[in-house]
């Protein structure tokens, strides 16, 4: 079972207004570990969602959402209500605000999470995004994940990092090389890397951060430009995948994530030493299949990852 940890909320996401009055929006469930995990089912995965979730009405289009996937719900339903995320467009550009104060996703502990752990079963464990950026749950989210790492699991951290949410950079950067110390797999964004370390380049900045890190594969996506892959000493760099009509790119990332993990995983090499040891052309690949995913996600509206039979058929895994 792969394990996943993090926010899980509705985005009220601005769309055109043609009739001149107040902006529209339209509601998805969302929130990126959240949508990380429907991908990671969508591709075959068995899935446990660590995270509480509202019992509120907003919280069962949640819960069902992920249900209907096939995923273990591993946190017991919440009273306190569902998280928000309102995205809005300011001259073109999307701004965020986010309403998470006492919410659902919010009640994590160290020793709740250590109830929830299923037996035995859970090979991997992967993180991320605003539920590591403050507070007692972020703090519980970076124990529980020192300790995955320590009892053998994989662990795989995608920090997806929002700027306007952090108010303690420091705060943040001392968690988060924290939890680099304990990751196998970073994924991150150029956005984000460029807001670890301010002026430097992409490049640069991707070596510092995996010196400051465990991680054996640090994978940096480029939005419309591709990816590239920090491995070993060595820069893979990738295209994108083509986009056969684009709709919006909501959940590209988080979709990229998961099929890293699952691809890793149907090839035998969710592990620290067998990530290690793949080839050069094997991390172009896992990168290439990574951002066909994210492609096909962008040709549907909101997080609608494809399925394994979907992936498979634009993308076989070929790793050797």
């Amino acid at each position: 079972m792969i394990l996943v940890g993090g926010e899980n909320l509705i985005d009220f996401i601005q769309v055109k207004n043609d009739d001149g009055g107040a902006p529209l929006y339209r509601a998805n469930v969302g929130g990126s570990p959240f949508n990380t995990t429907k991908a990671l089912a969508r591709q075959g995965m068995s899935v446990g969602y660590l995270t509480p979730i509202s019992s509120d009405t907003m919280g069962d289009l949640l819960a069902d959402d992920l249900k209907k996937e096939g995923v273990e719900l591993l946190a017991p339903r919440r009273t306190e209500p569902t998280s928000l995320a309102v995205v809005s467009l300011v001259s073109g550009s999307p701004s965020y605000q986010f309403y998470r104060e006492n919410t659902a996703e919010r009640i994590v502990t160290l020793d709740g999470l250590r109830a929830q752990l299923p037996k035995g079963v859970a090979t991997a464990f992967q993180l991320g995004s605003l539920a590591i950026t403050h507070g007692g749950d972020a703090d519980a989210w970076a124990d529980f994940y020192v300790e995955m790492k320590t009892a053998g699991l994989f662990t795989s951290l995608d920090p997806n990092i929002r700027p306007a949410f952090i108010h303690d950079r420091e705060g943040f950067l001392s968690r988060l090389m924290r939890l680099l110390q304990n990751t196998d797999l970073l994924k991150l964004s150029d956005e984000d890397l460029e807001w670890i370390y301010p002026g430097e380049s992409l490049f640069t900045a991707a070596e510092k951060l995996k010196q400051n890190s465990s991680a054996n594969l640090v994978v940096v996506t480029l939005g419309a430009d591709g990816a590239f892959a920090i491995f070993g000493n060595r820069t893979i760099i990738i295209k994108p995948a083509p986009v056969d009509g684009l709709v919006d790119t909501v959940g590209a990332g988080d979709t990229f994530m998961a099929t890293l993990i699952s691809s890793l995983f149907q090839t035998g090499r969710l592990s620290a030493a067998a990530l290690q040891a793949m080839s050069e052309s094997d991390v172009e690949l896992l990168l290439k299949r990574s951002s066909c995913a994210a492609a096909l996600n962008c040709e549907h509206a909101g997080c609608n990852p494809p399925n394994l039979r979907a992936l498979d058929a634009a993308y076989p895994v070929k790793m050797t």
